[in-house]
């Protein structure tokens, strides 16, 4: 699995260009050839109007022939004017080719991504996937846009001037393939420097845009230890070396045009030291040398963008080899090939033997056996980081054991589709995510296609339907970015109705009230138990009060099952369990004495 600090393949420039054409190109061929009909025409309009200079100089200016002034006149208006036209239609064109071709790289990014698996994105920072959407797009959509009409039209423009200079006088035009290839030699080198110093700079710009997501995601903690200052400086150093990657890189790019220059200066030097040579021999009119003068300039701009287009490539293809490098790599966890729907015949859980370790090798379960029976609550009891939730991770295929079997009504959740898996669970926990949207698109993400009597009544099972109803636009309020206008019990709520909504026979509740006060809690709990009725539920709980009702408690410490029963029978056992519960109910200021106790105990 790629993660943040994994470098994507080095492909050549060819194979990126074959597959973005192959695989983004292709599609849409039809508009591609209509655009590349309008730039020849173009191109055409270019070298006619070359072509033109040799009439108005000979028969015009010098044997000063009215017919023919009124014959190019016209010719000039009328070649304009299509010219105009083929400009706009190919422009039109390409624009729609470049912007959609990009359009649809976003897509498949962001469909691709968002089915890899947690580890992925535990992996991986926010920020750097963001700038892959976004800094690395853009950079993708101006090499897109530059590169399909550049090369084209330029090239076609090129094509029809140099035919031109050719038609005028053969042995002047050779000069230019005598002059110019010379600049091909620094161009590609040019070209190569470019792409591997935007590659590293596209490194840091990710870089940089997971320091702003961080930065303002935490701004709270931020201020209460006054450490704005501190931030402003780290982020500083990170704004200066993004600085010093790109100015390099223009700094880069920028001695194209300089050689570009120089070489076209003597070019035009030895042609004017030539062709003027010829005319005072009277070898050539002035007429001729004018127009080749004339398509010789002409021909000189889109060279030059040719060679800008190399660099501009270069920084395009870069970003095309990261955002390729993230789409060919595949989520380990998926559906086996043809597996089966789940089928859920009263929801019992089993935990055999089953064994994980994090990608770092922290090892995070050691062989843990447990039960939860059909329609039964199951609560995961223990200190912080003695893998609860790994456990409840492994029931929806977040994370796959290494070793043992995860079962529902005895199938191994490896062998059905991911799908029909995560359908037969809901889930509620500590971290409520709501998005920036109104309250009824909120409750219904746990089943689209929801009617509203049924959105109404699992707010009413959550005990939200009364708060919402006061809310300024009722269920059409937007709640802002994760839910920040609504008070931490109300967006609880909120996560509890979209669990009922989507009504899944397995509940997972992870810590569902530990952010909450004592009170909302109590509060909070009643939906709770509205929810958990008739249905399997595994559930983690901060506070053990809330678990004494579980059918079974299973003490889980250093990755393992250290004690399991009803509440009555642990603490009848005075053991792990019994102590802790113990030392949540002890109040504050007898915290020392009891600490003091429970040592004693386990001494004992």
């Amino acid at each position: 699995m790629t993660d943040e600090n994994s470098q994507p393949r080095a492909e050549s420039s060819r194979t990126l260009l074959v597959r973005l054409v192959r695989e983004y190109v292709r599609p849409y061929w039809r508009r591609m050839l209509l655009a590349v009909f309008f730039m020849v025409i173009a191109a055409g309009g270019d070298a006619a109007l070359a072509r033109l200079m040799q009439p108005i100089l000979d028969d015009v200016f010098d044997k000063q022939d009215r017919d023919m002034l009124v014959l190019v006149t016209i010719l000039v208006v009328v070649v304009t004017l299509v010219k105009g036209a083929a400009t706009y239609g190919q422009t039109v064109l390409m624009a729609f080719v470049g912007q959609r071709i990009i359009a649809d790289l976003q897509t498949k990014l962001f469909g691709h991504v968002i089915r890899f698996d947690l580890a992925f994105f535990h992996n991986t920072a926010t920020g750097k996937l963001v700038s892959r959407m976004t800094n690395d797009i853009n950079l993708m959509r101006n090499a897109v846009a530059n590169t399909l009409t550049g090369l084209i039209k330029d090239s076609l423009s090129l094509v029809f001037l140099v035919g031109v200079m050719f038609w005028m006088d053969w042995k002047l035009a050779l000069l230019a393939f005598v002059v110019f290839p010379i600049a091909i030699f620094p161009i590609v080198r040019i070209g190569r420097r470019l792409r591997k110093v935007s590659t590293s700079a596209l490194d840091e710009l990710g870089r940089f845009t997971a320091r702003l997501h961080e930065a303002f995601q935490g701004v709270r903690h931020i201020k209460a230890y006054n450490m704005e200052a501190f931030e402003a400086e780290r982020t500083e150093g990170l704004i200066e070396s993004v600085f010093r990657l790109i100015y390099k890189a223009l700094r880069t790019r920028a001695a194209a045009s300089p050689i570009m220059e120089t070489l076209g200066g003597v070019f035009i030097a030895a042609v004017i030291f030539y062709g003027g040579s010829q005319i005072i021999d009277n070898e050539l009119t002035t007429g001729e040398f004018f127009a080749f003068i004339a398509a010789m300039l002409m021909a000189y701009r889109p060279l030059k963008a040719l060679a800008n287009l190399n660099a501009n490539l270069q920084e395009g293809l870069a970003a095309t080899q990261r955002v390729f490098g993230i789409l060919d790599t595949e989520p380990r966890i998926v559906s086996e090939p043809g597996a089966p729907a789940l089928a859920v015949n009263g929801g019992e859980i089993t935990f055999d033997d089953v064994s994980f370790s994090y990608d770092t090798g922290t090892a995070a379960l050691d062989g843990v056996s447990l039960n939860v029976p059909a329609g039964n609550t199951v609560a995961l009891v223990g200190p912080s980081g003695a893998g609860k939730s790994t456990i409840l991770n492994m029931l929806p295929r977040f994370y796959d054991a290494d070793s043992g079997q995860v079962t529902i009504d005895g199938t191994d959740v490896r062998s059905v589709d991911i799908t029909s898996l995560r359908n037969a669970i809901g889930l509620v926990s500590q971290e409520t995510v709501l998005f920036d949207d109104s309250v009824r698109a909120n409750i219904a993400y746990g089943r689209r296609g929801a009617s509203e009597a049924e959105i109404i009544a699992a707010a009413e099972g959550a005990d939200a339907h009364a708060f919402i109803t006061e809310l300024p636009d009722g269920y059409d309020t937007l709640i802002g970015e994760h839910g920040a206008r609504l008070s931490g019990g109300q967006r609880q709520r909120l996560s509890i109705a979209r669990a009922m909504l989507k009504d899944a026979p397995i509940l997972l509740l992870d810590e569902a009230t530990s952010a909450l006060d004592p009170e909302t809690e109590r509060q909070i709990q009643h939906s709770l138990r509205h929810l958990m009725q008739d249905r399997t539920t595994l559930v983690i709980a901060h506070r053990l009060t809330t678990v004494q009702e579980a059918d079974i408690i299973y003490f889980i410490k250093d990755g393992r099952v250290a004690e399991s029963g009803s509440h009555q029978s642990l603490m009848a056992k005075d053991g792990a369990y019994a102590r802790l519960y113990a030392l949540e109910l002890v109040p504050a200021s007898e915290m020392g004495d009891a600490s003091a106790a429970s040592a004693d105990n386990a001494d004992d």
